[in-house]
């Protein structure tokens, strides 16, 4: 069983580790300073951050299953983040603009993002307005990437951490409570 873990764990560092450069631009570990100096020199945009982003949640959640949904209009507030700096010079919507974020599924969303708390009960469950603390992040600019994966009905009830029946068991959660 642990090389099994073992062997998991190194496959998740295999992936996460396989892709991060784009235009001399490193994604892995950048700053939000880092990310808005790559938007004013020309070597990053918020449309090419968003898409690594999505192409690494494609690559990576079949195993990891840390996000729930992914928001369909992502790559359109990018490049909407994009076509407002250049219309501006450069100047930024505020501290966060272009940057993407992942919600817990339990933060409400006015978007086509389901608010299901991790349960099948609710998918479909798309409210009409955001919460307190999607409209600051709207607000700085920034981009709702999608939904991560939330303990089902946390802060509700108690199950197993990481575990939802519309996302399954985390994996890095799973393997990080296997090890203590």
């Amino acid at each position: 069983m642990a090389w099994l873990r073992l062997q998991a764990v190194a496959t998740v560092l295999a992936l996460v580790v396989g892709a991060g450069v784009s235009n001399g631009f490193e994604f892995h570990e950048a700053t939000v300073e880092a990310i808005h100096l790559g938007f004013t020199n020309g070597s990053l945009t918020s449309a090419a951050l968003v898409q690594f982003y999505l192409d690494q949640i494609s690559r990576l959640n079949p195993l990891l299953r840390a996000v729930i949904e992914v928001n369909p209009d992502a790559l359109l507030e990018a490049r909407a983040a994009d076509a407002r700096r250049r219309t501006s010079g450069g100047r930024l919507l505020g501290a966060l603009d272009g940057i993407p974020v992942l919600l817990k599924d339990n933060i409400a969303t006015r978007d086509k993002l389901n608010t299901t708390v991790g349960s099948l009960a609710l998918l479909g469950s798309v409210v009409r307005r955001d919460a307190g603390v999607v409209t600051r992040l709207r607000r700085a600019g920034a981009v709702v990437l999608g939904k991560a994966n939330p303990t089902e009905w946390c802060n509700i009830r108690r199950v197993d951490n990481g575990w939802s029946a519309r996302g399954g068991q985390t994996l890095v959660i799973k393997l990080a409570l296997n090890f203590y």
